[in-house]
């Protein structure tokens, strides 16, 4: 791995001065992201047991502060527009095919839909990236599909639709034990997928799924199968899959007793998810 490719595995959620808004360089985008962490406080509806974040430790910022958000946006926005991003370290040594900006990710500390005012911030960010001149760089949304149901959320999402951004659903389970031994939460399985199918069958999701060893194990046969069932059963019921993207573990997870799976794996799963004619992409850790 080159130094610059050490940047996959460190997504900090601070950069400089920043409380909300931070640059990656996004192992499934090929390109800088600039991320948004509307759980600042750290509070999520899942608890998942690969997540790095450190949930133990009490948070420095309880509270989104909009204004600020908006102002390190837009700040971002230039500075990675202008170039003048690649001047700072660790990103001097990102190579020039990667220096392109690819998208705003909504994601952070948290389940990023359980913020109160989420419809509103995607109308303001989405006015930021039009003043600065950005049509072809996405806003993505990075999610568990967990509160699609609430209108804020649906309304939310059809902001999204209007400015051609896109949706990626977090899909990691083909059973109920499997979703709660990865999730841990008491959010059902059934309103997961029922969600995912609801939103999928309005517009193409991309659905996100990371596999890892839990205490050494691999995901059985089964589980993989299972879940690839779930998949066949959103698109039958008329949902759009745009992609699944089959990865890993990249960074240090919560649990010491999470590894990653190794690349021929992911292919191997992949490849059931293509067998049902959905297109899967693999990125391993």
């Amino acid at each position: 791995m080159t130094s610059w490719q050490t940047l996959h595995t460190k997504h900090p959620r601070s950069w400089h001065e920043n409380k909300f808004v931070y640059p990656v360089l996004s192992r499934r985008s090929h390109g800088i992201s600039i991320g948004v962490n509307l759980n600042p406080d750290k509070v999520c509806n899942f608890d998942c047991i690969y997540c790095q974040v450190d949930r133990r430790s009490e948070a420095e910022t309880k509270f989104v502060e909009t204004a600020q958000l908006l102002e390190e946006i837009d700040h971002m926005l230039s500075l990675v527009t202008s170039g003048a991003l690649f001047d700072d370290e660790p990103f001097r040594e990102v190579p020039s095919d990667r220096r392109r900006l690819n998208d705003i990710a909504f994601s952070g500390d948290g389940e990023p839909t359980t913020y109160r005012n989420f419809d509103e911030i995607l109308t303001a960010v989405a006015e930021l990236k039009r003043r600065h001149s950005l049509p072809n760089v996405k806003m993505v949304l990075i999610t568990n599909a967990s509160m699609f149901h609430k209108p804020a959320v649906e309304r939310g999402l059809a902001i999204l639709d209007e400015i051609n951004g896109e949706i990626w659903a977090k899909l990691e389970a083909g059973t109920d034990e499997y979703y709660q031994l990865v999730e841990r939460t008491k959010i059902p399985f059934r309103r997961i997928l029922d969600n995912i199918t609801a939103a999928a069958q309005v517009r193409p999701l991309v659905i996100q799924s990371l596999f890892m060893r839990i205490n050494g194990v691999a995901p059985p046969d089964a589980e993989i199968d299972a879940f690839c069932q779930r998949l066949s059963e959103i698109v039958a019921a008329g949902g759009q899959l745009k992609l699944v993207q089959v990865y890993t573990v990249a960074r240090t997870p919560a649990e010491s007793f999470v590894t990653s799976l190794k690349d021929g794996e992911l292919e191997a799963i992949a490849a059931k998810v293509r067998a049902r004619g959905i297109e899967a992409d693999v990125f391993g850790a």
